[in-house]
Formats: C-alpha cells, structure tokens, sequence
C-alpha cells in the first residue's frame, strides 16, 4: 500500500491541535512553536503533494479509498484535482503566517486582570481548521465532506467568541458582547446552510444509492443514473445554498462583517481567505459535477446575485469607518467575481475563478495582517484615529499601500489576472453581466485608495507619532506574501496549468463549451 499521503496531510494538525493543546499551563512560548512548527511540516507535505501531482495525468490522484459504513454506502474517499492542489498549498501556505501574526494575540490580558486567555487552546484551534479545511478541498465522498464541511464551524466559533480584537472602543464588558453576538450569529448561519445541505446529501443517496463523487459522476456519464429534473434542482439548491452561505453570496453574507470585525486579524484571514474557500469550491466540485443541468438552469439568478454581491460590497466598503469591515465587505465583493466566473461557463471564468481564489487568499492575508499590525499598536479599528502613518511607520505604509492595491486588482499584480479571467469569460457569454461588472473596479479602487489616504497620508497625529515601524517577526510575516503577489501578478503561469486540465474537465462535466468569438467576415 502506498504511504497516504493526503490523509497525512490533513491528519498531521489535527494530531499537532492535541498536542498543542496538552501542553501544560505553563509552556505558552511551547505552544506556540509547536503549532508552528506542525504548521510548516504541513507546508512540507502540501508541496510533496503539489510535486506529485500531474495535471496532465488522471483527473484525481494520490487518492484513496477504505470502506467506512457500508450499510450506507460511506466511504473514506479522498482524491485531488488541480482546483483542490490549488487550494491545498493555498491552506497550507496561509496557515504558518496565521500562526507567527497571532503569536501574541492569545497572552494574558493586561496585568490586573484576573481573566486568562488559554494560548495553548487558541493555535490548537487553527490546527484544528486547518485539518478540516484540508480534508474538506481532499474528500471525494459527498458524506465525508459533508461532515467536515460542518464540524469546521465548531474551532471558528470558539477563535471568533473567545479570542476576540482587543481594540475596542468600549470596553471589554462590550467588547465580549460583541464578540459573542458574532461568534452566534456566525454559527446559526452557517449551521442552517448545514442542515439544509443535509437534506440534499440523504436525498442524493436515495437517488444515487451511495456517496461517492466519482461514481455519481460516471454513472450520470453512462446513462446508469438519472434524475428527474425536479430532484436535480431542488437537490442543487440544497448544496448551493450551503456553500453560499459559506462563500458567502448576497444576501447570505451578514455574517461575515461581524464576524471579522470582532476577531483578531489573523482569525480575520483564516475566515475570508481559508474557511470560506470551501464554499466557492465546493460549488465548483460538487454543484456543477454532481448536478450539471439544474446548475446551467440556476446560473441566470446566480449570475444576478453575484452582480450584486460585487456593487453592493463595493459601495458599503466605500462607506466604512471600520478597517476590518471595510476589508470585509471588500472581500464580500471579491467573492462576487469568483461565484460570477464559477457560472460563466466558460473556461477562461472558471479558470479565472480558481486563480482568484489563490490571490484573493494572498491578497487578503497581507492587507489584513498588516492592517492587523497597525490597530494593535493604536488600540483602534476607526480609520479616522489614523493619520500620517507613512511619515513614522514607512515599511507598514508601504506594505499596506501594497496590500491594498493588489487588493483593487492593479495590473502586475496577482489578483488582476484572475479578475481580468472572470470578466473576460463571463463578457463572452454574458456581456450586460460583464460590463455592470466593471463597475465593481472602480469602487474597489475608491475604497482602497481613499483607506490609505486617511491613514497612512497627511498630518501626523499625535496618537501615531510614536508608533514603531514593522518588528522583525512582522516582516517575516509580511515578506512572502508580497513577494507572491508580485510573482503570480506577472507570472501566473504556475496555477493556471496546473489548474486548467481540471477546468475542462468541470466544463465537460456540464457540457458546455466556450462560445466562438463572432468576427465579421471581411468585405
């Protein structure tokens, strides 16, 4: 038997959470190296699996497969495409510099304060998501997915209420009401989205008489399997609704707001630029593959709500007071872009959309860690206590400056060739959708550059004339994620051929090919 090296992958920070959380009351500093250093053995097993894989080769490989409950059909069924390899290294990348921006966000509060946060318990939960991310992007049974797809929620909920921003301005009585208002609301979203989808998963092993994707998928291929097209489409809404609460997509997205507001920064990052790509790709996996026609039948409303998520996260960013908000309704938008290139149908959109979640993931993770760094030395999230910051902090500025034009997608930098992807492909087949579109760029640039102006421009205020500049663990932090986004922004190259086979794959799957370019005929 081969060494399973995907189970391993995923099975390394669920054992590194146990044992980071077993570490005695008094090792702290301990636990946090050893989070660390399971989070960068992680890596090293996300790049082997990476170097494995061939995206010339069999659709899903390194794959494994054990009986689980054969009453039920239940297998532990696991399997990556190029989409998931994608997603993987993306989760596995993210996790070390989540871990070394959070290295002090879990200490005991201020002396005086009889009230302790358990740092050990606070790294032991991002291992533990890190394992359910990664056997959720792994997992090729509907139930085994469905399972981790859930059991997520239960870590996030507990980083969300019980470690809270520390930058509050009134107080830490309100400050735990707020936290806890986020962490509920959080959770009671997404857990609706969850039982609806399990419904959905019960009604596909009526139909199918098992839960497996690949033979769900083959023997809707072959004829063997058919659905009557009312079953199809109200199983799709099933699993779509879910994962657009996940996502999330308009008017699904309340959540979220709060839910970065009220958390420290690197938990901000693991929602919006690691938790919530299971939802995108989840469509993308299990929506388009497992329901071909009802998803061609839904994209015109999918299409509306994701025009709508990319204007209206744009303009409410514009209108923020709230860093962290404002970065949040940001994101609301840019997911926007990958569920709208999701259902383009066409393989420039789906390819687009991939890229785009591996660039919105960088992307986030360097503006909202460094705008992480920022409020902890102010002690405030309002961008009207900032001013100046460029005068007294120049590397902060500078990477922010970075981290926020990556963020409005400027040319050379990542993100603008996966949204550049999305707006093509969809423009193809959908023009009106791709031109109204547009109009999410240049909020993005509004917000963006407006953001930087009140904070980092202008008069020094007092309150910041003192701040320090980016300490060495904060550039380590920083560093890479910059020089990623510069790389992937003038050579994509890398993910778009490792993604692009599972692409038309998907585009077969649902039968649809790209519309010809209509060229006058010369006279």
């Amino acid at each position: 038997m081969s060494f399973p090296l995907l189970t391993a992958t995923a099975a390394l920070p669920a054992i590194g959470a146990v044992a980071t959380a077993a570490v005695p009351a008094a090792g702290r500093t301990a636990a946090k190296w050893l989070a660390l250093l399971v989070s960068l053995a992680t890596l090293a097993l996300a790049i082997t699996v990476l170097v494995r894989f061939d995206p010339d080769g069999a659709r899903y490989q390194l794959t494994e497969s054990h009986a689980w409950i054969k009453d039920f059909g239940v297998r532990y069924e696991l399997g990556v495409d190029g989409i998931a390899v994608a997603l993987v290294a993306l989760t596995a990348l993210l996790i070390p510099f989540i871990i070394l921006a959070g290295w002090h966000d879990a200490d005991p509060l201020e002396t005086g304060s009889r009230r302790w946060r358990p740092t050990q318990g606070f790294f032991a939960l991002i291992l533990a998501v890190e394992a359910m991310v990664l056997i959720s992007f792994e997992s090729t049974d509907v139930f085994v997915f469905y399972i981790f797809f859930e059991a997520m929620l239960i870590p996030m909920y507990f980083l969300i209420g019980g470690f809270g921003d520390r930058a509050h301005a009134q107080g830490e009585a309100a400050a735990s009401t707020q936290r806890s208002y986020a962490a509920v609301k959080f959770l009671l979203y997404n857990l609706v989205g969850g039982l609806i989808m399990l419904a959905a998963v019960i009604g596909v092993y009526v139909v199918a008489g098992n839960f497996s994707l690949q033979e769900i998928v083959q023997a809707r291929a072959n004829g063997s399997l058919h659905m009557a097209t009312s079953t199809e489409r109200w199983l799709f809404l099933g699993f779509f609704f879910a994962f657009a609460v996940k996502a999330p997509l308009w008017p699904l997205h309340t959540w979220l707001p709060n839910a970065m507001q009220e958390a420290t920064a690197p938990v901000a990052v693991l929602i919006t630029a690691v938790v919530d790509k299971v939802g995108t790709f989840a469509m993308l996996r299990f929506c388009l593959q497992l329901f071909p026609e009802a998803s061609k039948w839904a994209t015109p409303v999918i299409l509306v709500l994701a025009l709508i998520s990319i204007v209206y996260g744009a303009l409410l960013a514009v209108g923020q007071r709230d860093i962290k908000r404002l970065v949040a309704y940001a994101s609301i938008s840019h997911f926007g872009f990958i569920i709208m290139g999701i259902f383009a149908m066409t393989s420039q959109g789906q390819s687009g959309a991939t890229l785009y979640m591996v660039n919105h993931g960088i992307s986030t993770a360097a503006l909202m860690l460094v705008a992480g760094f920022l409020i902890s030395r102010r002690g405030s999230r309002l961008i009207a206590d900032y001013g100046g910051v460029q005068k007294v902090a120049p590397v902060l500025a500078g990477t922010f400056l970075i981290g926020g034009l990556a963020t409005l997608s400027l040319p050379g930098l990542a993100p603008f060739v996966s949204e550049f992807l999305v707006l093509v492909g969809t423009f193809t087949r959908y023009p009106v959708i791709g031109i109204i579109a547009t109009f999410g760029i240049v909020l993005a640039a509004l917000y963006t550059l407006v953001l930087y102006q009140r904070t980092m421009t202008g008069p020094v205020k007092p309150e910041v004339s003192a701040m320090p500049d980016l300490r060495a663990r904060e550039l380590v932090v920083v560093a890479p994620l910059i020089v990623l986004l510069i790389f992937l922004g003038v050579y994509p190259k890398p993910v778009t051929d490792i993604v692009n086979p599972a692409v038309k794959q998907t585009m077969s799957d649902v039968h649809k090919k790209d519309p010809k370019p209509e060229v006058e005929a010369a006279k």
